[in-house]
């Protein structure tokens, strides 16, 4: 079955799953039950059975699931073992944060470049990546291909930049930078971070338990 036609909400519980399957497989177990998986995760049983019967069903009758062959199947349904040439844009507090706590490798991309407008930044080692200059990028994209851009920058710097990125051949966007680049590139793949946006939801809760 396609991804078109599987919901946003189901794709994004496959992360979880996958994180929940790492923890089960560290402890030392090798298979779980939908029921036990629920009880863990705080899902229902039947909710999972039907996540994972969008990409065809991976437990067996009277056993359950295989937990390295279901950790295995869903790093490949969410791309795990095809790591996408990456770049970060903004190497300031949150850029440094993001690129030295953040794995890549383990989550699907590859990051490749550093890069910032500020010449006091340039040629500083992260993570054993020199921080290039914004004004290399045309020529750093075109000669290693990133399809995903890290934006780590104001909101005001960002339009400019995705224009750029985007005809560069960019694809995919996580965006920390709180500018709507899916309005002005519809066709481009983006997942925003909004740090404040979680705090109210949070808040939200909190004030209706």
């Amino acid at each position: 079955m396609g991804s078109s036609v599987i919901s946003n909400s189901v794709i994004k519980r496959l992360p979880r799953y996958y994180r929940f399957l790492s923890e089960l497989k560290n402890s030392g177990l090798t298979r779980i039950s939908s029921r036990e998986l629920s009880e863990r995760m705080g899902l229902t049983a039947s909710q999972i059975r039907q996540d994972l019967n969008c990409f065809g069903g991976f437990g067996q009758q009277g056993y359950g699931y295989n937990i390295d062959i279901l950790q295995s199947e869903i790093a490949r349904i969410l791309g795990l073992d095809r790591p996408k040439n990456t770049i970060l844009i903004g190497m300031g507090n949150l850029g440094r944060a993001v690129t030295m706590h953040i794995h890549f490798e383990s989550k699907g991309f590859r990051l490749i470049g550093l890069f910032d407008s500020k010449e006091s930044l340039v040629g500083q080692v992260v993570k054993n990546m020199p921080i290039r200059s914004t004004a290399t990028l045309d020529e750093f994209c075109r000669e290693n291909l990133p399809e995903v851009a890290i934006l780590c920058i104001p909101k005001t710097a960002a339009k400019d930049i995705c224009d750029q990125l985007v005809k560069l051949g960019v694809k995919g966007f996580w965006n920390f930078s709180h500018y709507d680049l899916s309005l002005a590139h519809p066709n481009v793949k983006v997942e925003n971070m909004h740090f404040g946006d979680s705090l109210m939801t949070l808040s939200y809760h909190l004030d209706n338990e």
